[in-house]
C-alpha cells in the first residue's frame, strides 16, 4: 500500500462491540481496547486522517438500574476514545425504546453522511469501514463512484457478504488478529 494514502476509519460501535463479545472472540472490557492501534494496524501504514466511533447514547431514568449500569459503563468508554492515546472522534446517535428493546437510531445516517462528506471533500483517498450493516451500501456504492476505495473490515465468524460484495478489498479478522489490542494501551 502506499504510504502517501490517507484513510478514514469508520468504526460500526454497536456492531463493532457486539462482535468482540461474541464468544468466538470472547473480549469482556472495551474500555482499554487499543481502538487507535487498530486504525493504525489496518492503515497498513497509510496515514489514519480521521477515526470515528459511531454510536448510539444510552439515556438512563434514575429508577431504572440496568440503563444506569449500560450508561455508566458507555461513558467510561467515551472517556477512552477521546483520551489523548486514543483520539477517536465519537459520533452520537440515540437509544430508541420500542416494545421493550433498545434500537440506535441516528448512527447508520451519520456514517454514512461522513463517508460521502470526506469522499467529496476528498478527506482520504481510502475509507475503511468497521461494520457489517448493509444499509451503509448505498452511501459505499457512491463514494466508490467518486473515486475512492472501501476497506470493508468484518469477523471471520460473522460476516456481511453484501458488504464483502461492493467493497473495494474485505478483510475478515480472527480472534487473534484482535486480542492482541485488547489491553496494549495500559502495557
Amino acid at each position: 500500500m502506499p504510504k502517501d494514502q490517507a484513510v478514514g476509519v469508520f468504526i460500526d460501535g454497536s456492531n463493532f462491540y457486539f462482535k468482540l463479545k461474541d464468544k468466538e472472540i470472547g473480549m469482556k472490557d472495551l474500555s482499554k481496547f487499543d481502538f487507535r492501534g487498530l486504525a493504525k494496524w489496518l492503515a497498513l501504514n497509510r496515514k489514519v486522517n480521521y477515526c470515528g466511533y459511531y454510536i448510539g447514547v444510552v439515556k438512563a431514568k434514575a429508577d431504572n438500574k440496568k440503563a444506569q449500569f449500560l450508561r455508566k459503563n458507555q461513558q467510561k468508554l467515551f472517556s477512552h476514545l477521546s483520551n489523548k492515546k486514543q483520539s477517536i472522534e465519537i459520533k452520537r446517535g440515540f437509544m430508541m425504546e420500542s416494545d421493550g428493546k433498545f434500537h440506535e437510531k441516528g448512527v447508520d445516517v451519520h456514517l454514512a453522511t461522513d463517508l460521502l462528506i470526506g469522499a467529496y471533500e476528498n478527506l482520504w483517498d481510502t475509507a475503511i469501514i468497521i461494520s457489517s450493516d448493509t444499509d451503509l451500501i448505498p452511501a459505499i456504492k457512491k463514494v466508490m463512484q467518486l473515486g475512492k476505495k472501501i476497506e470493508y473490515i468484518g469477523f471471520s465468524h460473522k460476516p456481511s457478504y453484501g458488504l464483502q460484495k461492493c467493497a473495494t478489498l474485505t478483510r475478515l479478522l480472527i480472534k487473534e488478529e484482535v486480542k492482541p489490542f485488547e489491553y496494549r494501551v495500559n502495557k
